[in-house]
């Protein structure tokens, strides 16, 4: 399970562990001299009284970028919600998208070049700045490129981004990880609550060895 960061005033840094299955607050500053080693800053709030904002220790959250601008960011952010529509996600979560394609542009010129190509054709075909654009016309522009390697790299890594992170655990209701503690069977197995219970005959006694 990936842990975010979610930026707070600077605070001692703590841990974050999964023994009860539910995400603990982090507490893991950024400090000035990151912001300033990026090329770009995404910044945001968290809705007040969401259940992210109780979870974190500032409604306040931040993330560097390394390689692409802060313009650039945002638009991959908004192509993330384009493909991936969740409205329960906050703009904290489709900021990893951005990260994590930052740092694939760090590490590599042509995932860079075709990156930021691909975030200036976003903004021709919207005709501005595509974060912008209604939410129809960033759906045309967006379907058109699929396809070319630009919607592949993004929509690829929109599915390990948005949701092998802690907030999306938290907002879809995954309690994480459960085989280092014993499995589902008896933390969760008969939890369901959408559907209604089956048969008795349908689900006997689970062998407990």
């Amino acid at each position: 399970m990936r842990i975010v960061p979610i930026a707070a005033a600077p605070a001692h840094a703590s841990g974050c562990g999964e023994d009860s299955g539910h995400v603990p607050k982090l507490d893991l500053p950024l400090a000035r001299r990151e912001f300033l080693r990026g090329s770009g800053v995404l910044m945001g709030t968290l809705a007040a009284g969401s259940l992210l904002a109780t979870l974190a220790p500032s409604p306040v959250w931040a993330l560097p970028l390394k390689t692409l601008s802060k313009a650039e960011g945002e638009t991959l952010m908004a192509m993330g919600r384009v493909l991936y529509p969740h409205k329960k996600l906050p703009d904290a979560v489709y900021a990893l998208l951005a990260k994590d394609l930052d740092a694939k542009a760090a590490a590599d010129p042509a995932i860079a070049a075709t990156l930021r190509e691909g975030v200036a054709g976003l903004d021709r075909a919207a005709g501005g700045r595509f974060g912008k654009a209604a939410a129809a016309r960033r759906l045309e522009v967006v379907k058109a490129l699929e396809g070319q390697p630009f919607f592949a790299l993004v929509r690829g890594q929109c599915v390990t981004s948005l949701y092998d992170n802690d907030m999306a655990f938290a907002v879809f209701g995954y309690p994480g990880s459960a085989w280092e503690k014993g499995g589902y069977l008896t933390r969760g197995f008969q939890d369901l609550t959408w559907l209604p219970a089956p048969p008795a005959e349908a689900s006997p006694p689970p062998y407990m060895g």
